[in-house]
């Protein structure tokens, strides 16, 4: 069973969106207070998190970062009322995992709940098949070089230094890490790594190619992990 905390402020959406959450077997608890719904989120563990924008007490974008900063990881879908290109990157760029404008139709909500525990235990089995296979430098962990990715722990090292990276940096690099050799498009990227519902976002798998240089390559303009295949995407160095 799926267990979904759901923090919005409107009493008729947050009823709305736990009783179809409930219709799929997820069991659900609400918050109606952004200061409320974080405290809880922290508490516990949650499969997902629906989080509103707009929240008192504690807004969701304050509330998103914060749980970003844990260790442990948790699906957040964020839902505002705002609907510039702008305040989608935000969401996204801070964390999040999807965002949805309202109004929304339950239809599409559903889709997007899906698509996120897909990907979740889709990342699930591809942990078990890696301990399975010996791929992994131990049962949670993938070892290129001096780069150490710990798929438990979220947690990247690079010559022994803890790099900070966001929720979708990481994803983005353990797809990468997973599949050395293979070649990617943006196209293929959006639908892998951001999944349901971010045709024509091309620009955030780039930004997110730069930072992950930034951070991960001792000199980004010739990088040695993630390379560039000219006119048709991306691929991770082969070990």
């Amino acid at each position: 069973m799926k267990h979904v905390l759901v923090i919005e402020d409107n009493p008729d959406i947050a009823k709305l969106v736990s009783l179809h959450l409930q219709d799929i077997g997820a069991s659900v608890q609400t918050a109606h207070n952004g200061s409320e719904g974080y405290q809880i989120a922290n508490d516990k563990h949650f499969d997902l998190v629906v989080l509103d924008l707009m929240l008192p007490g504690m807004d969701g974008i304050e509330i998103c970062k914060r749980l970003r900063a844990k260790t442990d990881y948790t699906p957040i879908l964020m839902l505002t009322a705002k609907s510039t290109e702008l305040d989608r990157i935000l969401g996204l760029e801070i964390g999040a995992d999807d965002y949805l404008t309202k109004p929304f139709s339950v239809r599409e909500l559903m889709a997007r709940v899906k698509a996120i525990f897909r990907r979740v235990d889709s990342l699930t089995s591809d942990i078990a098949a890696d301990v399975q296979n010996k791929e992994a430098h131990n049962e949670h962990t993938l070892q290129v070089g001096d780069l150490c990715i710990d798929l438990n722990k979220h947690q990247v090292m690079l010559d022994n230094r803890t790099i900070e990276l966001t929720a979708k940096e990481f994803d983005l690099l353990v797809h990468f890490a997973k599949r050395p050799g293979q070649v990617f498009t943006r196209n293929q990227l959006l639908d892998s790594v951001w999944g349901y519902g971010h045709d024509g976002y091309e620009h955030t798998v780039n930004s997110h190619i730069n930072r992950l240089r930034a951070k991960i390559e001792k000199d980004p303009g010739n990088p040695q992990f993630i390379l560039t295949v000219w006119g048709v995407g991306y691929k991770f160095a082969e070990r």
